[in-house]
């Protein structure tokens, strides 16, 4: 089999969402087949710029080909032309000239999906939300499967993708909640699919001792991911500084990622920026819990990192799928106003018998549902199964 990645950006300066669910499944699949990554040159998100090296490099055994993006994102007009299109009536062609502004936008790897379409039996594109996607996938469409990483957003309300989600001959989806939320708003429960996600790899060596050691923390709580705004951190810091305020509790906040906003100064928020995965693990093993106040997720692979790592969690109630997730696994606690927020964090951090029975049900549940042997062969099954459908 000669399978093709498409996603916007790629490589192991990426290290969240969809870009790592793909890297991590191209890095898996490779052992059963010829797989190669087309992407763009582009590591920030924000500005699109071309920083990697175009060309083609080997990854961890898979090939990638890397084509520069034709423009930078100008965010203050994009910002502006996003407020008029999310928010105000506007045309058809204001939304393709969202797209194009959204980014990544590239002629070159666009020609190549064109000029290679019969020397590949697959084409997997990841997540609906970029130009890589959607001016990507209807070049190959008949050999088109989409893992959608597709949530209750405002962007996908958009017409646009209304044609665009009909295009794909087979969808990959995260969550039964993504499923039906897709079939619901796109009425394409004809389209075969099937359930997947990811799967889940921690060291067996996490040393919280080390990790604790390192920065003087003994007690925290840990976000690990962009730090943005739509990930729902302005509300996490608003409701962590009230919960300091109003209780005697010495828990601190500490931060892995990025930072693409302001973080409050506090003497118990820690950030510590771009971390290894060692030193994720590590982090994870040693917090009471891991919180996730993003509305908009698919599948939050840190979620299923700390289950491996037998942590509890503590989410936002208002995610269908992160509240699911909970709900299937009895190894987490959902909040959907602060007054929650502030008994469920009482709760874990209050008891420690119930967080370790929350950490064991995670990790039975990861174990049962996101092994990378179980991964790997819904992968290949639905695959052979597309192409023997083809043929």
């Amino acid at each position: 089999m000669r399978l093709c990645f498409v996603v916007q950006r790629y490589g192991l300066e990426v290290n969240g969402g969809a870009e790592l669910h793909c890297r991590e499944v191209a890095e898996h699949l490779v052992k059963y087949a010829d797989v190669d990554v087309v992407t763009t040159c582009s590591i920030d998100y924000v500005t699109w710029k071309n920083e990697y090296t175009s060309g083609v490099e080997t990854l961890n055994g898979v090939t990638v080909r890397r084509f520069p993006v034709d423009y930078e994102r100008n965010t203050a007009h994009f910002n502006r032309h996003s407020e008029a299109v999310l928010c105000r009536p506007h045309s058809y062609e204001d939304e393709i000239e969202w797209m194009r502004q959204q980014g990544p936008y590239s002629t070159p790897l666009f020609e190549f999906l064109s000029e290679n379409r019969d020397n590949y039996d697959v084409f997997i594109f990841f997540t609906y939300l970029y130009c890589t996607t959607f001016f990507g996938l209807p070049l190959v469409a008949d050999k088109a499967i989409l893992v959608p990483t597709a949530h209750d957003e405002p962007p996908i309300y958009l017409s646009i993708f209304e044609s665009l989600f009909r295009l794909p001959q087979m969808f990959f989806f995260n969550t039964e909640e993504e499923k039906s939320f897709v079939h619901s708003k796109f009425h394409v429960a004809a389209i075969p699919g099937d359930i997947i996600g990811v799967g889940v790899d921690a060291p067996q060596n996490a040393d919280a001792s080390a990790f604790k050691q390192k920065y003087g923390i003994n007690k925290f709580i840990l976000y690990a991911g962009r730090i943005d705004e739509s990930k729902g951190c302005n509300e996490l810091f608003d409701y962590f500084i009230r919960y300091k305020a109003e209780t005697d509790s010495p828990v601190k906040l500490v931060l892995m990622g990025k930072p693409v906003m302001k973080i409050p100064a506090h003497p118990d928020i820690v950030s510590l920026g771009f971390v290894s995965e060692q030193e994720k693990f590590d982090g994870i093993a040693a917090s009471e819990l891991l919180i996730m106040p993003s509305r908009f997720e698919s599948l939050s692979m840190v979620l299923l990192e700390a289950w491996q790592c037998t942590r509890p969690v503590l989410v936002n109630g208002g995610c269908a799928v992160l509240k699911g997730q909970c709900c299937r696994s009895n190894a987490g606690l959902w909040y959907e106003n602060y007054d929650e927020f502030k008994e469920c964090l009482d709760h874990l951090l209050e008891n420690k018998e119930l967080s370790a029975v929350m950490g064991r049900s995670g990790k039975k549940f990861v174990k049962e549902n996101y092994s990378w042997e179980t991964i790997e062969n819904k992968y290949l099954q639905n695959i052979e199964q597309f192409i023997a459908g083809r043929k």
